[in-house]
Parts: C-alpha cells; structure tokens; sequence
C-alpha cells in the first residue's frame, strides 16, 4: 500500500505515524487554547496520566491516586481548588478525544485499503476472474442495503462539535496547521455539555446532516461505480443503498414524539433532498454552457429553488419532473454535445432515483402495549368491540379486530389521552406523508416488544380505524421480536399470521413481502451476549423456513447498537457468515447514535463501511453461501454453548444485588442527566428493573465502569466446560470453519480489549459487592484465556493491529477522565451516607456526568 510522500509497510505504521504521531505533535497547539490557566492544565493532565498507571500497578483505588496526585503534584489543598482542577482536566481531556476522532478521520484513506478486501473493486475483480456477471446480475435485481439512522440517546458530541470535527479533519489531512489550530481554538470555546434534552426535531435536524454531507455523496459514489463497471448487471432506478430514519417517528417510550413531530421531519427530509439537488444543479449549471442545454438546466434550478426558498410557495415538484429534465439533458449531450459532462448528469440522476423526495424513509416505531391499551379503553367507550373484549381469548380478539370496518373519527373518542388520540392519527400522518414525499417516504409501522399474531394485527387494524381500505394500505407492518423468549416463538406467530386470511391479502398486496425485525440489544440484556445471538440466528432460520413454506419473501431488519453488546462490532463479517438457510434478500439494520458519526462521519469511511456490508450480501451468495450453512454437528454445538453460558449469564443477572451494585458503582442513574437524547432512559417511572431499564444506559454503564459485562459474560464458562470435557478440538474446528463463531468471539475480544479491571478493584473488600466483583472478573479472565486459546495469539485482537491500536491510544486519553468519574462516585456515595439531600455532592454529580461525555467519545460506539 502506497501513501504519499512516504512507504508504509502496514496500516498500523501508517496509522502510528498519521495518527500517533500528529495526535502528539498537535496535542501541543492545546497550550494556546483559550482556557483558564491552560499551559498547567496541560503539564498537570500529562502527570495525571502517568500518575494514574503507576497508581493502579500499585493496586491503588481511583481516590487514593487522585488524592495522592494533588498532594505530589499541586499546592492544591481546599476542595474547591482541587475540584476546579479536575473539572479543567475534564475539558482539557474531551478536546483531545476530539483531536484524536478528527486524525483518525484525516487518516482513513491511507490508513484502510479503500480497493482491498471487502470492497467494491475487489468483488468486481473476483466476478470477473470467476466469470460470474449473470449471476450477479441475479442478485442485483433486488438486492439492497438499508441503513436505518437512529437518534438512540448514544452520541455524546453535540452537532456544533460534529461540525468543528469535520472541518478540522480536512484540514489535517491537507496538513494545514495555521487552520487546524483555529478550529482548536473554535472548540476550545465551544460548550460539550448540553444543558436541555434535545427535542425530538432537534434530532433529527443532527441525523440530516449526515444525509446531506456524507451518505448521499457516498451512495452516489458507489451506485455511480457499480453502474459504470457492471452496466449490464444494474437496472435503471436500482436502489441498492436505501436510507431509513427514526428521529420524530420512533415513539416507542418517548412521549415527547407527536404527530406535528413526525410532518416536521418528514418536511424537513423533503427540504433536504431538494437542497442537495438544487446544490448540484447549480454545479452542473456552471458546466452546461450548451446551446438548448443551458435554459434546461436554468429551468429546472429555478423549479428546485422556488420549492425550496420561495416563502408560502405551494410544493408541485415531483421525482418523475426532476428526472425527466435530466434524462432529456442527457439526451441533449448525447445527441449534441460529444458527451461532454455526461457522467456528472447521470452521476444526479442515479442519485434522484435513489432519494427521490423523501431522502430517508421515515419509520413509525410504538410498543404493543400502546395498541392493547387502545383497544381496551375503545371496547370501553364505544360499540366497536365487544364490552368483554379484554376478557376474550387471543382467537375472539382478532376476530373482533378484524371485523371492525374503516373509521375517521376514532381520535376524538380519546380526547382526554394524549397517547392514544397520537397513536391514531398517527395512520392518517403516514397518508400526508406519502402524498407530499412519495410512498417511500413513510410505509414502515414497527411494532415493538412484538409477541404475538394479536400484537400484528391490532395495528392493521389501526390503519382501518383510520379510514385506509385494505387495498389501500401501502405499509409494511414490521414487528419487532427482541426477548429470548420471544425470538424463539417468532417462527409460530409469523405462521399464524401467514394463515390468517386477511392478513395474507394484505401481504399479497405488499408484493408477498413481509420485513421483520430482530432486536440484538433487549436480547443481550434479557439472556446474555452469546444466547441473544444464537438466539437471533436461530430465530432467523426458522423464520426463513415458515416464510418460504408459505411462499412469502422474508427480509431481516436488524436492530443493533455500537457495540458487541449490542449487536455491532463487525457487523459485516455476520452477515458474511449466513448460511443458505437464512434468507439474504436485503441486509437492512440500524446505525444508532454514535455509529453514525464513527462509522459513517465522513464519505470515504461512509464509502469503506457500506462497501463492506454490500460486498458481504452479494458475495456470500454469490460464492460461499453453502460453504457457510452451518452442519447439524456445528448447530448442535452452538447451541450447547449458547446454553450454558445462558444459564451462567442469568445467574448472575438474578443475582438480588446484580443491579444494586451496577447502580452503586457506575454512573448509571445519572445518564439522564447528560441530555444526550430526547428519550427516557427507563420505560416507566419508578423503582429500577432490568425490564424496563433501556439497553442503551444498561450497556453504557458497564462501558463506563470498564467491565463490559454484557460483551462476553457466560462465554468463558461455555468455552471451559467443554475444555474440561476433552472437546476442545471440536471447538478448535468450528472456529475454523465457521465464521459465524469466529465473529462472535472476535467481536468479544473488542469488548474484553475495552476493560479495565483496575479501577474497580478497589471493590474485592467491599462487604455487599466484594464477591460480585471478583465474580466478574473471574469471567472477564476465564473467557479471554479460553478465547486466546482458541485463537492461538497471546493478546485480545492481535488479528486486528489497526484497531487495537486505536483503542489502546484511546483508552490512555480516557484514563484520567475513568479515574476522575470513579473518584467523585466514592465521594457522593461517602456524603449519602452522611445526608441523602447533602448539596455539596451536586459538584461531584456534576463531574460524573461530565466525564460520561468524554468516556463514551474515547471508546466509539460503547453504548
């Protein structure tokens, strides 16, 4: 691999220098940011963290080192000054996470192979030396990606600090430092801290600005490549890359989502699409100076503009008058013009065929609970149903729903709840939706916490009590499947609803298509990182085989988180690994909070990133899907594994003191206070329990505590009992063979790599959680030596040099900021003990959340 001006033997040197290197060069520039006492700040945050790595080799607690270092260190002896202190650490500290994100965004090019494995270019090479054009041609006929952004409450960087990253690692990588220093100086006065929770609007208007700057140059880009090298292979109007959106529609526990909320957004999406079209118009316009052309392209500028500027202007653009313009100016230089721009033409067409004028297609998400409320209090307070409906068996209920006919006026019956009157009109908002941004712009009802056929079929019978006749309804009804319970009863409610007549009409007009969704976070915390896996995998061959028996097309929708924990790692090596007993029509999952701006915050990562799940759905058909399908011996050992370390898992979380001692030891009841995300951090108001906690505080909190727990928790007792029981050559095959089961220890390598015991060791004495602690940690040793073994390295990810640099380079950053959060923990739990309402523990809350902001951005996608 060649980089400018310089030879790099691997990506790690190259990242070593581009990254390690420039980090500490212009980690200098900080001395001249505008901070209080700055030049100290600096010096004192360097001997922190040298203090704080000599301090935990001497088994020291976090208050021991921090105290010690004020009194080594400082002349600092009063509380305020010293806490004054560990706040400009604090910031000094989350401007180097910023740095650090911005290089390693300023270095992705030279630092990843953007024509090596996993890509585009390297798929064409192997379809064209395997002489496999038509069967590519096959798979593109409807095959898709569908990336689904969500506004998880997991992305730590306010939007004005997103912009300052952007901007500053373009800068770095044109090596402009008189540049680079003033955006260092811009953020050292830009607030990290957000003092409102952001509304859902708000949002949403962060998760456009990754539409407009980086995926729709980045799709384009890649449909632009795999037209021009396979013309043969990709349909005119092929949508390969589809976006989805959840900000504003996602009312699954956030009441603050309404349907005013959901217009503004959908408007919004509108706006932006128009916007970018109207920016490349206006290039092209610079470029068709042609005799016949030039007027055209003036024409259809002046359309764009009006729609998108002109105050009280009545919208009568649509997709097909964009495309037409477009294809008769390319007629024009065909016929006319010797070509010439062409490409940058096409380049805009390929782009309105794919975005249309809805940008994202907006989903609707609302728990099932919601929907039984409904129609009980509607059995109650009308002659819809039969008074006694909530006392019928799940049979009666649907027979009941289903000879209800289509209503207009349902919503006034619940005038006095908010919720239910918003869950109806609802229905009647996806139809404006549709009318002004086009069927794609809204034709998603997701169901959360999804149980049964009833659960289905109570929302269809929604979109009837809100005036739709049943040919009528262009929406896909999606539940959403997430317990361990409920992932293995899929396949016999799917069933039912396939048997279900009316139902199947209706998916007879659906194209006999039927989208659903697998929830790989709730599933970790319900029954433990391997069993929610298996459980999905195994979840997703049954619902493969009851979908094809009944002679339905089933398209997977996974929804996954950051981290491991939650279903992200290298997303794309699982979708590699599906066997052909797992239907692969379209690879669909959600890139939540922080993932989008790590994974996808710039278009060439955006680029790598979609590439490679691409490459996995087309490829793993195309040459290794048999290959793949796990043998009946292999599923019968990973189940075996996924119930043993299942059953050590729930062990441990019914445990009495398991939440207790998370809530004791992690910054967990303060997450709501970091205003990260217009969503509650709990279901319900009241006592804490694992059911209603969301998986989002619950896997951060243990990132935060650098235990990781629901990354690899019962994986190493799975792994030792069959050690134990001479089978380890077994293992040893499956993972070579399988990459389905090297995935999933690969990906619990990263969560185990992100631990770090020592801050927490102070612990072993504790008289309540001393010896869960030690539990832990004896799992957190026991899976990394079994893994290791199995791996046959010596380190976690030493197949991975590039990312485990990262992360070690990171976690050196996070260091004091881990200490410093652990630090004012120990000292608000010492000041409850004197007084419950004790106001001086405000300024160590305020320091605990604070760090929050720093850890989450050091780690990348931990939540």
């Amino acid at each position: 691999m060649t980089i400018p001006e310089k030879r790099m033997d691997t990506t790690s040197e190259a990242f070593s220098n581009l990254v390690g290197t420039r980090y500490e060069m212009y980690n200098s520039l900080f001395s001249s940011l505008p901070f209080h006492r700055v030049e100290k700040t600096g010096v004192l945050l360097s001997l922190l963290v040298l203090h704080c790595e000599d301090g935990y080799q001497r088994h020291l607690s976090p208050q021991e080192i921090i105290q010690s270092f004020f009194e080594q260190y400082t002349h600092y002896r009063t509380e305020q000054e010293q806490n004054d202190l560990l706040f400009r650490f604090v910031q000094y500290a989350e401007r180097q996470v910023v740095l650090f994100d911005a290089l390693e965004e300023a270095a992705f090019r030279d630092t990843h192979d953007m024509h090596g494995m996993g890509t585009l270019k390297q798929l064409s090479t192997t379809v064209q030396q395997q002489k496999a054009q038509e069967q590519l041609a096959h798979k593109l006929q409807d095959f898709a990606v569908r990336m689904v952004l969500t506004a998880h409450p997991t992305q730590f960087y306010p939007s004005s600090v997103l912009g300052i990253i952007n901007d500053l690692s373009q800068a770095l990588a044109e090596d402009n430092t008189s540049l680079a220093h003033s955006y260092l100086r811009q953020l050292g006065k830009t607030p990290f801290f957000k003092k409102e929770k952001p509304t859902p609007f708000e949002e949403a208007v962060s998760m456009i600005w990754f539409l407009e700057n980086v995926f729709y140059r980045a799709a384009g880009n890649i449909l632009s490549y795999l037209t021009a090298q396979f013309p043969e292979a990709v349909r005119a109007g092929s949508k390969m890359i589809r976006m989805g959106f959840w900000p504003g529609g996602d009312r699954d526990g956030n009441p603050f989502v309404k349907v005013d909320t959901t217009l503004q957004v959908a408007d919004a999406l509108r706006g932006a699409i128009i916007r970018a079209y109207y920016t490349d118009v206006r290039r092209l316009r610079r470029r068709l100076t042609f005799r016949g052309v030039e007027n055209m392209v003036k024409d259809l500028e002046a359309r764009l503009y009006n729609n998108l500027f002109v105050p009280d202007y009545k919208l009568d653009i649509k997709q097909e008058a964009i495309l037409n313009s477009l294809k008769e100016i390319r007629k024009l230089l065909l016929e006319e013009h010797n070509s010439l721009f062409l490409n940058h033409v096409e380049a805009l067409i390929t782009k309105v065929e794919l975005f249309g004028l809805f940008f994202a297609s907006l989903d609707i998400r609302q728990d099932s609970s919601v929907h039984a409320q409904l129609y009980e209090e509607l059995s109650g307070r009308t002659n819809l149903l039969p008074q006694d409906y909530t006392e019928l068996p799940e049979n009666e209920k649907i027979t009941a729903l289903l000879s209800i006919g289509e209503h207009t006026d349902v919503a006034d019956v619940f005038n006095d709840d908010e919720l239910l009157q918003d869950t109806v009109r609802t229905v009647a908002t996806i139809r404006t939706i549709q009318e002004r941004n086009g069927e794609e712009g809204c034709h998603r009802y997701i169901i959360s916490h999804c149980t049964s056929a009833l659960n289905v079929l109570e929302v269809y019978t929604l979109f009837r009590l809100g005036g739709w006749q049943p040919e009528a309804i262009s929406v896909d009804i999606v539940p959403l499947f997430e317990t361990i319970t409920d992932l293995r009863q899929a396949a016999s409610v799917m069933r039912e609803l396939y048997e279900n007549r009316v139902y199947r009409s209706h998916l007879a007009r659906r194209n006999h298509t039927q989208t659903i969704m697998l929830g790989f976070s709730d599933g970790t915390k319900d029954g433990g990182y391997f069993m929610a896996n298996w459980s999905i995998y195994k979840a997703k061959e049954a619902l493969t085989q009851v979908s094809r028996a009944y002679g339905v097309e089933v398209i997977f929708f996974d929804g996954r988180g950051g981290p491991p924990a939650r279903g992200g790692g290298k997303t794309q090596q699982f979708y590699a690994s599906m066997g052909n007993n797992i239907a692969n029509k379209e690879i669909q999952l959600t890139i939540q909070g922080q993932t989008v701006s790590s994974n996808f915050g710039s278009v060439d990562a955006a680029q790598f990133n979609l590439e490679q799940l691409m490459h996995a759905g087309i490829s793993n058909t195309l040459f290794s899907r048999n290959a793949s399908t796990l043998t009946k011996e292999e599923d019968q050992l990973l189940q075996h594994l996924a119930e043993v370390s299942y059953e050590a898992y729930s062990q441990l979380k019914n445990h009495p003191e398991f939440l207790e001692y998370l809530n004791f030891v992690s910054p967990l009841r303060y997450y709501g206070e970091a205003n990260i995300g217009s969503r509650p951090s709990k279901r319900k108001a009241g006592k804490l329990n694992l059911d209603d906690l969301r998986a989002v505080p619950y896997v951060g909190a243990w990132s935060q505590l650098k235990q990781n727990l629901p990354g690899y928790y019962g994986v190493g007792k799975a792994l030792e009992e069959l050690h134990q029981k001479g089978e380890w050559a077994r293992l040893q095959q499956l993972y070579k063979s399988s990459l389905y089961f090297k995935t999933l220890l690969d990906n619990c390598e990263m969560a185990m790599k992100k631990c770090f015991f020592p801050v927490t060791a102070y612990l072993t004495e504790h008289p309540k959680y001393g010896l869960l602690w030690k539990q832990i940690y004896e799992e957190y040793e026991r899976t990394k030596k079994y893994v290791l073994l199995l791996a046959g390295v010596d380190s976690l990810m030493a197949d991975k040099p590039l990312d485990e640099l990262s992360i070690r380079m990171r976690q050196r950053i996070e260091l004091p900021l881990i200490t410093i959060q652990q630090h004012a923990l120990a000292k608000i739990r010492s000041l409850e003990e004197q007084d419950p309402q004790q106001e001086a523990k405000k300024v160590y809350e305020n320091l605990v959340v604070r760090c929050s902001f720093g850890i989450i951005n050091a780690e990348r996608n931990s939540a």
